[in-house]
């Protein structure tokens, strides 16, 4: 599960790149090429197409890191299976040293 949402975080990245990639910061980008007013899809619809798929590409983006940073921190534990929790006892009881009296 989690190299799956490695994979779409990096799909969405690469596509939000791609994205802001085409517009140009002056208005123009993939829109010039649409210079007709007749045009069905005009400099307008493409603007707003792309500005839409921006939002919607940064947002997927922030929530796939935010479940991916969740799903890495309840995967994995502080200190590893193999050390002991700070409940347990030691086998021997507790008498393991410290200020108990040793044996002569």
């Amino acid at each position: 599960m989690a190299s799956f949402i490695v994979v779409l975080i990096v799909i969405v990245a690469i596509l939000l790149g791609v994205v802001v990639l085409i517009q140009n910061p002056k208005g123009g980008g993939l829109a010039v090429g649409f210079q007709g007013a007749t045009q069905v899809g005009g400099v307008q619809r493409t603007a707003d197409f792309l500005e839409k798929a921006t939002w919607y590409l940064g947002i997927a983006l922030f929530i796939l890191c935010l479940i991916s940073a969740r799903w890495f921190t309840t995967a994995t534990t502080v200190g590893g299976d193999d050390a002991p929790a700070a409940t347990e006892q030691p086998a021997d009881g507790g008498a393991t040293g410290g200020d108990a009296p040793q044996p002569e």
